[in-house]
């Protein structure tokens, strides 16, 4: 696993059960945002920043061969690791690079 400078970010990587499970508790505010409902919600890719926290940007399968970026801030552990849906770049296909947005 590669360690990415603090501010920088990490080299594309698998999505792994915790990115799911970021996923998962997002969704409800992605398809607020997207102004749609995602059948189809599963966690493929993903890169990350370290910041005052961690920046999680993660390319999400939405169904067919459509594909939603997901740029998520998950807060340190003394503010409760809370999550927050920061931004969303629906209309991506699966050869769309992730990147910082």
């Amino acid at each position: 696993m590669s360690r990415p400078l603090c501010g920088g970010t990490s080299e594309v990587q698998e999505a792994n059960d915790e990115v799911q499970r970021i996923c998962d508790e997002v969704k409800p505010h992605a398809e607020e945002k997207a102004g749609q409902k995602f059948e189809v919600f599963t966690a493929k890719s993903y890169k990350s920043q370290l910041v005052a926290g961690t920046n999680y940007f993660i390319k999400v399968h939405v169904g067919g061969d459509e594909f939603v970026h997901l740029r998520v801030y998950k807060m340190l552990p003394h503010a409760g690791e809370k999550l927050e849906l920061h931004s969303l770049q629906t209309s991506k296909a699966h050869h769309d690079p992730i990147e910082y947005f």
